[in-house]
């Protein structure tokens, strides 16, 4: 199949690109490198041209008031472009829980996302991921400084963005789910202890200390960012990534 993979050159995309060309398919990685800009919606048109399935992988810049406005604007471009082409499966990367957490701008800009992909006229697929481990770091850092890290207690299940991109490369190849398939790793850490265990395997001297009010992840209720029963595991562990990065 021909596939295009927006964001095909970030992270997870140009990771999606590499195993669907494996598998045979012709994945074409889009991005304003490559002359496609989904937010002003140049080149997208001949982009999606004989395309049987399209990959949104594309974020806002921003995690604020400003990340509904991004989205809207993407996936109307995404939408219009796609039915055009008569492409027959679109597909996006969100976030286990992700509609049960209203108080954070960027979750609900993220679920007006999925519902402009459910409401559209494209047979559709949503992944919801968990936390990836290349980010548990910038997560540390929002609420660190010099001598201390402080992190809530929420409880995450974080999972290595390989996987995810084996997770979205999966659904990509196969019939539009029209629903939701949730992804997450293979074990449960409280943040706080996320942040201790990822400090020692860097020989980070810094200590964490518990503060359930620190940090965007601090908003969110309960188990919301763990998975949920019907979920995917992926099979990378933590410890196990973490010791190949040293």
């Amino acid at each position: 199949m021909k596939i295009a993979v927006l964001g095909g050159t970030g992270l997870i995309g140009s990771q999606v690109v590499t195993i669907l060309r494996a598998a045979g398919h012709d994945a074409v990685p889009l991005s304003p490198s490559t002359g496609v800009d989904l937010l002003t919606g140049q080149g997208l048109t001949d982009a999606l041209a004989g395309a049987e399935v399209v990959v949104n992988l594309t974020n806002s810049p921003t995690f604020d008031e400003a990340s509904p406005a991004f989205f809207q604007t993407t996936m109307d471009n995404l939408l219009a472009a796609a039915a055009q082409a008569g492409v027959g499966h679109a597909v996006v990367l969100s976030i286990v829980g992700v509609d049960q957490v209203p108080a954070l701008d960027y979750y609900r800009a993220k679920v007006l996302q999925e519902d402009l992909l459910k409401t559209g006229p494209v047979p559709y697929s949503i992944v919801r991921a968990t936390q990836f481990f290349e980010f548990v770091e910038a997560i540390l850092s929002w609420t660190a400084d010099d001598t201390t890290v402080r992190l809530p207690r929420t409880p995450v299940q974080p999972m290595a963005a390989a996987d995810v991109a084996q997770a979205v490369a999966d659904v990509a190849v196969g019939a539009p789910l029209q629903g939701i398939r949730d992804v997450a790793g293979p074990d449960v850490f409280p943040l706080d202890e996320l942040g201790r265990i990822t400090l020692a395997a860097r020989g980070d001297t810094r200590t964490v200390t518990t503060d359930d009010s620190a940090g965007m992840f601090a908003a969110v209720p309960g188990d919301v960012l763990t998975a949920p029963t019907d979920a995917v595991i992926a099979p990378t562990s933590y410890r196990e990534w973490l010791g190949r990065q040293s």
